[in-house]
């Protein structure tokens, strides 16, 4: 009971980070573009407070499952569980030490004083963001291998 708890959380808190992100890549970050940039800089900083805390929660919350889940399982397929709350952390650590401190600057930014890269920055945001959507993805496949596997297992040892 214990694992499929810690396996349904583990899904969950996963597939929602790695939709959230993809969703950002697929139609926010297009949307920043397309948009004049003192509509993209208002835009962007609203995002920030919206969604600062609940995405570190959901990346934690994804983590933490992960692992539970990988000390709740045998051996074969722990490694999925335990590799997906690495890639997690690696989101986590990606938007902490990437992201945010760019977020930073740009809540200072008004279309009169651009900073002179500010053009770099924001490219070098969605390099950061292309690499936590990377690693949030990928954590999510794992667990459904995982999940794939655990049936495996347990349709082959029915009586």
């Amino acid at each position: 009971m214990l694992s499929r708890t810690a396996q349904a959380l583990a899904l969950l808190s996963t597939g929602l980070l790695a939709g959230a992100f993809a969703y950002a890549l697929a139609s926010v970050v297009p949307t920043f573009d397309a948009v004049p940039l003192d509509v993209h800089l208002q835009y962007r900083t609203a995002l920030m407070y919206m969604n600062g805390i609940f995405m570190q929660a959901l990346m934690a919350v994804s983590l933490l499952t992960s692992f539970w889940l990988a000390i709740t399982l045998r051996v074969a397929t722990r490694w999925f569980a335990a590799a997906a709350g690495v890639l997690a952390l690696t989101s986590l650590l990606v938007t902490r030490f990437g992201n945010v401190p760019i977020n930073g600057k740009i809540k200072t930014w008004s279309v009169a004083s651009l900073p002179p890269d500010h053009a770099e920055l924001l490219q070098r945001w969605e390099v950061y963001h292309d690499i936590r959507t990377a690693t949030a993805v990928t954590a999510f496949v794992l667990l459904l291998v995982l999940i794939d596997k655990t049936r495996a297992v347990a349709v082959t040892t029915l009586p």
